[in-house]
């Protein structure tokens, strides 16, 4: 409900808005990345995280990678008016990542991956459609950060608390 409350205020007003009074205190005293992610009509239409706090807090998180997906993702025009009432949104909170040897400690429906390269670094989240195998799970991430097949790479995991 933040991220909507933020997103709809944003695209309607063009302004960012305060936290709502009310927010939970483990919201506004607990930091961690956090994911938002939007869908219409079960496409993606959006999807900005942060891999760690660079807030104060979460419900900030919440509200800034919010307002990133909606208007930033590179993938998407920005989110107009018009389209509001169809986004479904998903906030994931990311727990600490924890390195790991090999893709055997991975299980792409509980945990999310980190893999990383030198400079090259992209995350995947878990229990995403067809993503049902951690070979898959690490191809996907590191096609996305450019990491060429045969690469050094490096691997973390972390799990997340899902809110739709």
């Amino acid at each position: 409900s933040l991220a909507r409350y933020t997103l709809e205020t944003y695209v309607t007003s063009g302004r960012e808005p305060e936290i709502p009074p009310g927010t939970s205190e483990e919201l506004l005293k607990k930091q961690a990345g956090v994911f938002v992610s939007l869908k219409k009509e079960g496409m993606l239409r959006g999807c900005i995280g942060t891999t760690g706090p660079v807030t104060e807090c979460v419900a900030k998180e919440v509200m800034r990678n919010a307002v990133s997906a909606g208007t930033e993702d590179p993938r998407f025009p920005p989110v107009t008016s018009g389209e509001l009432a169809d986004l479904v949104y998903s906030v994931d909170v990311l727990g600490a990542p924890e390195s790991i040897a090999s893709s055997s400690q991975l299980n792409p429906k509980r945990y999310g991956v980190i893999v990383s390269s030198g400079r090259k670094r992209g995350l995947l989240l878990p229990d995403l459609d067809g993503i049902d195998d951690p070979e898959k799970q690490i191809k996907i991430v590191s096609d996305k950060a450019g990491i060429l097949p045969g690469e050094e790479i490096s691997l973390e995991r972390f799990e997340v608390i899902r809110y739709r």
